[in-house]
C-alpha cells in the first residue's frame, strides 16, 4: 500500500493504463471501425456499387443453389464449402473453400494455399470477376484481435493481457476519482494538465457502462483459450491421447455446435442444398439463413451445416440445423434450446459484436468506440503533460527530459497521430493500387504498417509539438480527401450517393464519415499549433537560462 488505499487506486489507475494504452488504441480503432465492417468492405470493392444499389431479391434456396453449382465447377475435391448468403449489409452471395492440406495452388512465396474466396451474384451464381481483391473491413476487425504480422494464438494472448489490464485502469479510476460523476460536467480550457484531466474524466464517465461491457466480453470471447483447463480436466484426450482434452466433443456437446465427421473415402453425390434450405426456413417460421457450410462435398460422409441468421437478439450463436450431404436428412438441430452457461457466453460474445444491433444502434456503438479510444489516448498525453510538468524546472535549467518522458511522448505522437494516418493510408492505398495487382490484398494492408512506421519512426527522431501538427495534419489531409479520391476513381461518390439519392447509401455514409474524421483531426491540428509553444532545442534552452542569469545579476548589482 501507498499512503492510503484511493492514492494505491491512482497509482495501479496510471501504470495499468500507461502499460499498454498504445497496443489498446490499436484495439480501440480497429474494433470500433468493425461496427460497420460490411460497409467498409463494400465501399473498398467500388466495381459492386452498382451491383449492390441494384440488387435483386433473391430466394435463399435459389441463391444457395446457384452457389453450389460454382463451388462444384472450381473446388469439387475441396475439405469444405462455406456460403455467406447474402443480406441487408451484404448484397452479394460469398463462398469460401477450403483445400485438403497441402493441395491448395502455390501463391507467389511457393507456400500451398488454405482457401480462397468469391464474391456471386446471388440471382445467377456467376462470379463478380470485376471485384478487386482486398480484404476491407475483414482485415480491420480481424487487426483488433489477431493483431496480423504474428500467430493469431500469440496476438490474442496479448489482446487479452491487454484487456484485463484496461479493465483494471477502468475499475481503479472509478474508484480514484470520488467527484469523477460531477467533473463530467467539468470543463477547464487552455488550462494544461488540468485541461487534459477534465477531459480524460468526461470521457471516461460519457461511455463508461461501454468501456466495462466491451471490455469484459472481450475477455469472455475468448475464454476458452485463456481458461482451459476445466475443458481439459472434463474432456480428457481424444483416443490418440492429446493432453488438451477433445475440443471437437466440447464443441458438439457444450457449445452445441457440429462436430467434424472423418471423410469416408466413399464419393457420393450431394444432395439439392436448396431443399435443405428450404426445409431449414420452414422450421424456423420462416426465419432467413446466413451461413451454410458443406463439410466433406463429394464423399458418402458429406453434412451439410444450415445456421440462421441471427435474429434482433443479444445471443450471438444462432441455431443450426445439420442434413446428410448423401440423401438431404435432417440429422440433428443445435443451439436451438441453449443451456444457461453457453446463453450467457452467447450473450456476452453477442454484446462484443453487435450483431444484434441496428444501423442506429451500431452508430452509437461507433460514438461510445472513438470516445474509449480518446479516453486512452488523453490518458497517455495526461501522463506525459504531469512528468513534463515535474521536470519543468530542470528543463528549464537546459537540462534534457528523461528518457521515460522521451519515449512517451514520442509512442503518443506515433499512437495517437499516427494511427489516423495508418488507417486512411489503408483506404487510399485501396484506391490507388492497381486493380489487377497480384497479392493486391496484402500490398494494401502492407500500406497500412508501412505509413503507421513511417510516423511512429519520425516521432521517435523528433517527439515535439511540431511533429504533432505534422501528422495530425496529414491524418486530416488524408482522410478528408477521401471523398474527393473516391470522386476521382469511381462513380459512385457523394454527388450520386447523397445529393442523387442514387447508389449504395453505405457508400455515402463511409464518405461523410471520413470527411467528419478529417474535420475532426483537423480541428486537433489546429489547436495544438494555437496553444504549443514552439520546441526550443537544448543550446537555446541553455542560452536563454544563461540569459536569464545575466539579467538577474545585472538588476542586483
Amino acid at each position: 500500500m501507498r499512503t492510503g488505499f484511493r492514492q494505491s487506486m491512482a497509482w495501479l489507475h496510471t501504470w495499468t493504463g500507461l502499460l499498454v494504452c498504445w497496443v489498446l488504441l490499436l484495439m480501440f480503432c480497429g474494433g470500433t471501425a468493425s461496427y460497420f465492417k460490411d460497409e467498409i468492405s463494400l465501399w473498398m470493392r467500388p466495381e459492386l456499387h452498382r451491383n449492390a444499389a441494384a440488387a435483386p431479391d433473391v430466394p435463399a434456396a435459389q441463391a444457395t443453389e446457384g452457389a453450389v453449382r460454382y463451388l462444384n465447377s472450381v473446388a469439387p475435391d475441396a475439405a469444405r464449402w462455406s456460403i455467406s448468403l447474402p443480406d441487408e449489409r451484404q448484397p452479394y452471395a460469398s463462398v469460401l473453400w477450403v483445400y485438403q492440406p497441402g493441395k491448395g495452388p502455390r501463391d507467389a512465396e511457393g507456400k500451398p494455399r488454405r482457401f480462397d474466396t468469391r464474391l456471386l451474384d446471388p440471382a445467377t451464381g456467376a462470379p463478380l470477376q470485376a471485384a478487386r481483391e482486398t480484404r476491407g473491413g475483414e482485415f480491420l476487425y480481424r487487426l483488433h484481435f489477431d493483431l496480423h504480422y504474428m500467430p493469431a494464438k500469440w496476438a490474442r494472448w496479448i489482446a487479452g493481457f491487454c484487456a484485463m489490464f484496461m479493465l483494471v485502469a477502468i475499475v481503479s479510476g472509478v474508484i480514484t476519482h470520488r467527484r469523477i460523476f460531477a467533473d463530467f460536467f467539468t470543463f477547464r480550457r487552455g488550462k494544461g494538465q488540468r485541461s487534459w484531466l477534465d477531459a480524460h474524466n468526461a470521457l471516461a464517465v460519457l461511455a463508461l457502462p461501454f468501456h466495462l461491457m466491451i471490455t469484459y466480453t472481450g475477455l469472455v470471447t475468448l475464454l476458452f483459450m485463456y481458461m482451459p483447463w476445466g475443458i481439459e480436466a472434463a474432456y480428457r484426450g481424444d483416443q490418440r491421447g492429446d493432453p488438451r482434452g477433445d475440443q471437437r466433443a466440447f464443441q458438439a456437446e457444450a457449445m452445441q455446435r457440429p462436430p467434424q465427421r472423418k471423410p469416408a473415402g466413399t464419393p457420393a453425390e450431394l444432395a439439392p442444398v436448396g431443399a435443405m434450405v428450404a426445409q431449414a426456413q420452414q422450421r424456423w417460421q420462416g426465419a432467413e439463413p446466413q451461413r451454410v457450410v458443406v463439410n466433406l462435398p463429394g464423399d458418402a460422409n458429406a453434412t451439410v451445416s444450415i445456421t440462421r441468421a441471427e435474429p434482433r437478439a443479444l445471443a450471438h450463436v444462432a441455431p443450426t440445423l445439420e442434413f446428410s450431404g448423401k440423401d438431404g436428412t435432417l440429422m440433428q438441430g443445435y443451439a436451438e434450446d441453449q443451456p444457461g452457461a453457453e446463453l450467457t457466453h452467447s450473450v456476452m460474445t453477442g454484446l462484443h459484436i453487435a450483431g444484434f444491433a441496428s444501423p442506429g444502434l451500431r452508430a452509437l456503438f461507433f460514438l461510445c468506440g472513438l470516445a474509449g479510444t480518446a479516453m486512452v489516448a488523453t490518458g497517455a498525453i495526461l501522463w506525459a503533460a504531469r512528468t513534463r510538468q515535474q521536470q519543468a524546472k530542470a528543463i528549464g535549467a537546459g537540462a534534457r527530459p528523461s528518457v521515460g518522458l522521451r519515449l512517451v511522448e514520442a509512442l503518443n505522437i506515433g499512437a495517437i497521430a499516427g494511427l489516423p494516418v495508418a488507417f486512411a493510408g489503408y483506404f487510399w492505398a485501396n484506391r490507388l493500387l492497381p486493380a489487377e495487382m497480384l497479392q493486391r490484398q496484402e500490398t494494401e494492408i502492407r500500406w497500412f504498417f508501412i505509413a503507421w512506421g513511417v510516423c511512429a519512426l519520425l516521432a521517435q527522431v523528433r517527439p515535439t509539438g511540431a511533429m504533432w501538427r505534422v501528422q495530425l495534419w496529414a491524418g486530416a489531409l488524408l482522410f478528408g480527401g477521401i471523398p474527393v479520391l473516391n470522386a476521382l476513381t469511381t462513380d459512385s461518390h457523394l454527388g450520386v450517393t447523397l445529393l442523387q439519392g442514387r447508389g449504395p447509401a453505405a457508400v455515402a455514409g463511409f464518405d461523410l464519415v471520413t470527411l467528419a474524421l478529417g474535420i475532426a483531426l483537423g480541428a486537433a491540428a489546429w489547436m495544438t499549433g494555437r496553444r504549443q509553444p514552439a520546441a526550443r532545442s537544448p543550446l537555446q534552452a541553455r542560452a536563454q537560462a544563461r540569459g536569464a542569469k545575466v539579467a538577474a545579476g545585472q538588476e542586483a548589482a
